[in-house]
């Protein structure tokens, strides 16, 4: 018996519902989050580095919205002797994609006109922004150090 056109149409729709399904699942198991979920997750690792910076260095220190191409870093008002500093916030739960977010950082300082760019990264199992890590090259350190002189 052959079968009729709308059970071929029900057959097909329920074959993409199940791929679009098969689809979400794999793409969950691979990102292991949502884009919204990182997206949020990411905001408020950036207002608590923010919160923790303007506490801990000087009050004017804030999350920086976002700027589109020409991005100048997450946190602005944090200096140096008068001199700015980028920084990158990365929230990958715990993984480090260094040689990355270092460019980014790098692009952001040029953008930003900054004399250092910093990557803050979260670090697995702690939310204590005092406890998280900072990624910078060597010369960002130089430029650090000379700046503190």
């Amino acid at each position: 018996m052959q079968a009729g056109w709308s059970y071929r149409c029900r057959m097909a729709l329920n074959n993409r519902r199940l791929l679009r399904y098969l689809a979400h699942v794999l793409g969950r198991l691979l990102m292991g989050r949502s884009l919204r979920s990182a997206k949020a997750a990411g905001a408020s690792f950036e207002t608590s580095i923010a919160n923790y910076l303007a506490d801990e260095i000087d009050d004017r220190i804030e999350r920086r919205r976002l700027s589109g191409a020409f991005d100048r870093g997450d946190i602005s008002g944090l200096r140096i002797n008068n001199k700015r500093l980028v920084v990158e916030c990365k929230n990958y739960g715990g993984k480090l994609l260094t040689g990355q977010w270092l460019n980014e950082a790098e692009t952001e300082r040029i953008n930003d006109g900054s004399i250092a760019g910093l990557v803050v990264a979260k670090r697995r199992g702690t939310a204590n922004p005092a406890e998280q890590i900072v990624l910078m090259t060597m010369k960002d350190f130089a430029a650090l150090i000379n700046a503190a002189k």
